[in-house]
């Protein structure tokens, strides 16, 4: 992401502030007392079909957390749905991509103060249960991210061998630069705390597919993260990033981002 184009929504996120579309109070949960600064953050492009569901799940599971979507030049009703259930909208004005339409999330994030934020995908494959483990985990102070893997103790998540066999290359890769294992390298249900949220926000965050080259770049700057087991259904509608021609791009974009990742100088601080 440039930094104009980073400036530029940077000065428009703080012109929004989350409370003004927050759903009514509720009596919080002893399981989630102490996340009164915690954001959930969800990109969505063209997810009419799925958003409302995925939203009615959180307030099921996590009531009083605000959510903000980051809709990524959706043309359908996306970002209205959003809204009638509660979430704060940023609209950009054109698809941007996955990582883009993130940070920028993140970026709110900074602008408004949150101190913790969990990431989520709008189609509904990350189940909104596993929130308060992945919010209670993040607490030890000896971690920065938490990842939720679909593939840690008895998680038999289906998919296609050429997704398996991906993530069987990438995760082993990130697990040789880091010194631990990462079982899923392409989970985008993730928590993250302090400056973690901040690096996010920053220049260094991959744009395309923030994966197993996030979590290599994240080791490199001394930020130390934890996979945790949790359910991941199949995308309702089978859309994925990676399907088709997009399968051989999204490979050689990783190798050769993850190359960049080990070559280019550590950020300062």
């Amino acid at each position: 992401m440039s930094t104009l184009y980073r400036e530029k929504h940077s000065n428009a996120l703080l012109a929004e502030p989350l409370a003004e579309e927050s759903t009514p109070s509720t009596v919080i949960t002893p399981s989630l007392i102490g996340f009164s600064n915690t954001l959930i953050v969800i990109p969505a492009y063209n997810e009419e079909k799925n958003i409302g569901r995925v939203l009615e799940g959180i307030r099921r599971c996590a009531p009083e957390i605000p959510v903000l979507v980051v809709n990524d030049g959706s043309r359908d009703a996306t970002p209205r749905i959003s809204r009638e259930h509660g979430a704060k909208v940023i609209s950009l004005p054109f698809n941007s991509g996955y990582g883009v339409a993130l940070q920028t999330g993140f970026i709110f994030a900074v602008k408004n103060g949150y101190t913790t934020v969990v990431q989520m995908d709008a189609d509904g494959q990350h189940d909104p249960r596993y929130i308060v483990d992945m919010l209670q985990e993040i607490q030890n102070e000896n971690l920065d991210v938490v990842i939720g893997s679909r593939f840690l103790e008895n998680n038999r998540y289906k998919t296609t061998f050429f997704k398996r066999a991906g993530m069987f290359i990438f995760g082993n890769l990130a697990s040789l630069f880091c010194g631990q294992r990462v079982s899923d390298p392409t989970s985008g249900f993730q928590a993250l705390k302090g400056k973690a949220i901040q690096f996010v926000a920053g220049e260094y965050y991959p744009p395309d597919y923030p994966d197993a080259d996030f979590i290599i770049m994240l080791h490199r700057c001394g930020f130390k993260t934890r996979e945790i087991p949790v359910t991941m259904h199949p995308s309702p509608d089978n859309k994925s990033m990676h399907t088709g021609h997009k399968t051989i791009y999204y490979v050689f974009k990783m190798f050769l981002s993850i190359i960049v990742t080990l070559l280019r100088q550590k950020p300062k601080g």
